[in-house]
C-alpha cells in the first residue's frame, strides 16, 4: 500500500520548498546510538516479546476521528505568517512529537526481544514524487527535537525536501537502487544478514538512521486520493513501533446540546501500534495527549513547559 501514499495531504498542501522564517529553522544535532535498554519493567513486560516474537504478532488497531475546525483555523495562520505549504500532516507530526515530550514510553522499540527507550525522535513519511500513477515514491526521515514547535517540525521537512531536490534523490532512493542492482537470492541474503545483526543490535548506526524501517512514528496521507485511510502494517524488520494513517476530510452532521443541527469537517485516522513496548493505558493517555494537542493546534507555537525522560 505504500505506493498508495500521496505527496500531500487532502487539503491540497504540498511539501514544496519556500523561505521559511530563520528564527525558527532547528540546529542540526548528531545522534550516535539508537537507543538504551530499560531494565526497570515489570516482570510480564519483559515476559511479553518473548511471546509475541514478531511485530505483526503484537499489533494493535485504532480507529479514530478528529474534528479538524480548530486545525483548519490554525492551518491559515500558518499559511498567512510565511509557512504556505503547511498542513494538517505537520499538525499531526508536530502534534506527535509534543505527546512523546510528555510520554516517552511511545518512542520504545524492541530488539533482540527487549524493550529500549529511543534517544532521539525520528519520523518518516512517504511521498511520490509527482502526484501520477506511475510516479515513483521516496521516504523522508526527520529527527525532530522533543521541545519543537510546529513551526520547527515544518522547517525540518521543508530543508529536507530540499536537499532531496538538490539531489535528485535521497539516500533511501540511492541505497535501494544500490541494492536492487545485485541478484534477488543475494538481496535476500543480505537481507538476512542484516536481520541477524539488528537483533543483536550491531547494525552501524548510519545504516538505521537511514533506514526507513528503523524510527518512531511513520505517518502516511490517503487524503489527496480522496479515499479513507487505511490500516497500514508495521514491518516485522526494524523496529517502528507506531504507523499512523489518515484520510480526506468529510462533512458530517451532528447536533448540538440544544437541539441544533450543525455541520463540521473531520477527518478520520488509523493506527497501528505495536503493544509490547508499553500497556494499554500508557497507549490511551498517548492518545488522549495527541487528541487535545489537535484540537488545540496553538499549544504548538510554543515550546514544552518540560521535557519528560523515559524510565531507566
Amino acid at each position: 500500500m505504500e505506493n498508495m501514499t500521496p505527496q500531500a495531504d487532502q487539503m491540497n498542501e504540498t511539501l514544496a520548498v519556500e523561505t521559511c522564517p530563520e528564527e525558527t529553522k532547528p540546529a542540526k544535532k548528531k545522534r550516535f546510538k539508537e537507543g538504551r535498554r530499560i531494565k526497570t519493567i515489570t516482570p510480564m513486560s519483559i515476559f511479553m516479546p518473548y511471546v509475541m516474537r514478531q511485530r505483526c504478532d503484537a499489533c494493535n488497531f485504532i480507529s479514530d476521528e478528529i474534528d479538524i475546525t480548530a486545525i483548519e483555523d490554525y492551518v491559515f495562520k500558518k499559511r498567512a505568517e510565511g509557512y504556505k505549504s503547511f498542513g494538517i500532516m505537520h499538525v499531526i507530526i508536530a502534534a506527535y512529537v509534543r505527546t512523546v515530550a510528555e510520554k516517552p514510553g511511545v518512542n520504545r522499540f524492541i530488539r533482540g526481544q527487549r524493550i529500549w527507550a529511543r534517544n532521539n525522535i525520528e519520523v518518516m513519511l512517504t511521498i511520490k514524487k509527482e502526484m501520477k500513477l506511475n510516479s515513483p515514491d521516496t521516504v523522508l526521515k526527520i529527527f525532530p527535537e522533543p521541545t519543537d514547535t510546529a513551526a520547527d517540525v515544518y522547517n525540518r521537512i521543508n530543508e529536507l525536501v530540499l536537499e532531496n531536490k538538490q539531489e535528485g534523490e535521497s539516500d533511501f532512493d540511492k541505497t535501494a537502487k544500490a541494492l536492487t542492482s545485485i541478484p534477488g537470492i543475494v538481496i535476500k541474503g543480505v537481507v538476512g544478514i542484516l536481520t541477524f545483526l539488528d537483533y543483536f543490535g550491531l547494525l552501524p548506526r548510519f545504516l538505521t538512521k537511514l533506514s526507513p524501517f528503523h524510527g518512531s512514528f511513520f505517518i502516511t496521507s490517503m487524503g489527496s486520493l480522496g479515499i479513507p485511510p487505511i490500516y497500514h502494517h508495521i514491518y516485522n524488520f526494524g523496529n517502528v513501533p507506531v504507523f499512523l494513517s489518515f484520510g480526506a476530510k468529510q462533512s458530517q452532521l451532528y447536533m448540538d446540546r440544544d437541539g441544533t443541527v450543525k455541520e463540521r469537517k473531520t477527518v478520520a485516522l488509523k493506527i497501528v501500534t505495536d503493544e509490547r513496548i508499553c500497556d494499554g493505558y500508557y497507549y490511551a493517555a498517548f492518545l488522549k495527549s495527541m487528541r487535545f494537542y489537535l484540537k488545540n493546534p496553538d499549544k504548538l507555537d510554543v515550546p514544552p513547559a518540560e521535557v519528560v525522560p523515559d524510565i531507566d
